[in-house]
């Protein structure tokens, strides 16, 4: 049975959208004091989670969709 390949794209994208929303929590749960990491740190998580969730899937649409 082939999987449509749509779908894996479509599940890839919603991982890297959740990732990128763990990613910014953990940020604010050091930027909280919660977990003992440097603040700056909690910072840069926060950054990079955003960038993450916003930017990377419809950077990998854009991938996928461009013929090689």
């Amino acid at each position: 049975m082939n999987e449509d390949p749509a779908k894996s794209r479509w599940m890839i994208i919603q991982a890297v959208r959740w990732s990128g929303l763990g990613i910014f929590v953990l940020g604010l749960l050091i930027y909280a004091g919660k977990i003992a990491l440097p603040e700056i740190a909690g910072y840069v998580f926060m950054g990079v989670g955003l960038l993450d969730a916003f930017f990377a899937p419809s950077m990998l649409a854009r991938m996928w969709k461009t013929p090689l």
